[in-house]
């Protein structure tokens, strides 16, 4: 689980200003780590199909908003892409 400290340490990396809370950018890159800590929970409990559904699911909803971001702004879709990968 993402707890909220470490979701306010992503959100004060990556967000565009002071007040950014939910820009597409940063959808991306909260979504990426709670994807990163899920996988990391996966490879320890196989069985957890539940979770394993949740993770299809943000990986899903990542990739939506990776798209939109291709479409209107193509700097923060690159930026987005870095997140994504490292």
């Amino acid at each position: 689980m993402l707890t909220p400290k470490k979701k306010l340490v992503v959100i004060k990396k990556h967000q565009l200003h002071p007040t950014d809370t939910g820009s597409k950018k940063l959808q991306v890159a909260i979504l990426s780590k709670r994807i990163d800590v899920l996988a990391d929970h996966l490879k320890k409990h196989k069985g957890d199909n539940h979770s394993r559904r949740g993770l299809i699911k943000m990986v899903a909803d990542r990739r939506g908003h990776i798209k939109v971001l291709e479409k209107t702004n193509p700097a923060q879709h690159q930026e987005a892409l870095k997140i994504v990968k490292g």
